[in-house]
């Protein structure tokens, strides 16, 4: 069987692989938090979808593929705005985040049904992103802050074209950004705790 890209191919499947070895341990050191099973769920669908997209570049490009890519990638930054709002706030501001949050996937999940286009996810997870990074901004997280701006980064040089062999292009060099991205979102995470209505605030190193 002949790969149409090889090397966008074992990125994809790394930055998978390494996603869910981080969701597995952060699962594992959930300890009831809701803060973190969301969080560890945004992992899992990150896992998914690099692995979907990793299939679709280098084996089949087919349509279902696509879709199931797409929608892994809206449940990725569903889940990571959703564990934010549990780790950072509670009562009425949590319950109006969490339904925008679900508004929000719903019209994405709407959206990439009917459109393939790449930059509804870029859309879709920059929006996420930014609430994300002012929510652990406000309650410091700086690991998950500096999580956020390296995945900025990642897709600023994803956007860019820019390509280091042609050989290795910039999705190849975006997929590993991400893949530090994780780690330093993994290190965030694993330091949250459950906001509750006397504002108790995050744990951080």
């Amino acid at each position: 069987m002949t790969l149409s890209e090889p090397m966008t191919l074992a990125t994809d499947y790394l930055l998978g692989g390494v996603t869910a070895w981080l969701c597995i341990r952060l699962a594992r050191n959930a300890q009831s938090q809701k803060s973190r099973i969301f969080w560890a769920l945004a992992f899992a669908a990150v896992a998914l979808a690099a692995v979907l997209g990793g299939t679709w570049h280098g084996f089949v490009q087919g349509k279902l593929l696509w879709k199931a890519t797409l929608l892994a990638a809206g449940g990725a930054s569903f889940a990571m705005l959703a564990g934010s709002a549990f780790a950072v706030l509670s009562g009425t501001p949590r319950a109006v985040l969490l339904a925008l949050a679900s508004v929000k996937f719903l019209l994405y999940a709407a959206v990439v049904l009917v459109r393939d286009e790449f930059i509804f996810v870029v859309i879709d997870s920059g929006i996420a992103l930014m609430l994300v990074a002012a929510l652990h901004v406000w309650r410091l997280n700086a690991w998950i802050v500096a999580g956020v701006a390296v995945s900025v980064l990642g897709a600023l040089v994803q956007a860019s074209g820019l390509a280091l062999h042609r050989h290795f292009n910039h999705n190849d060099l975006y997929h590993l950004i991400q893949v530090a991205a994780m780690f330093l979102l993994y290190r965030g995470a694993l330091r949250l705790t459950d906001s509750v209505a006397s504002g108790r605030r995050e744990l951080v190193a």
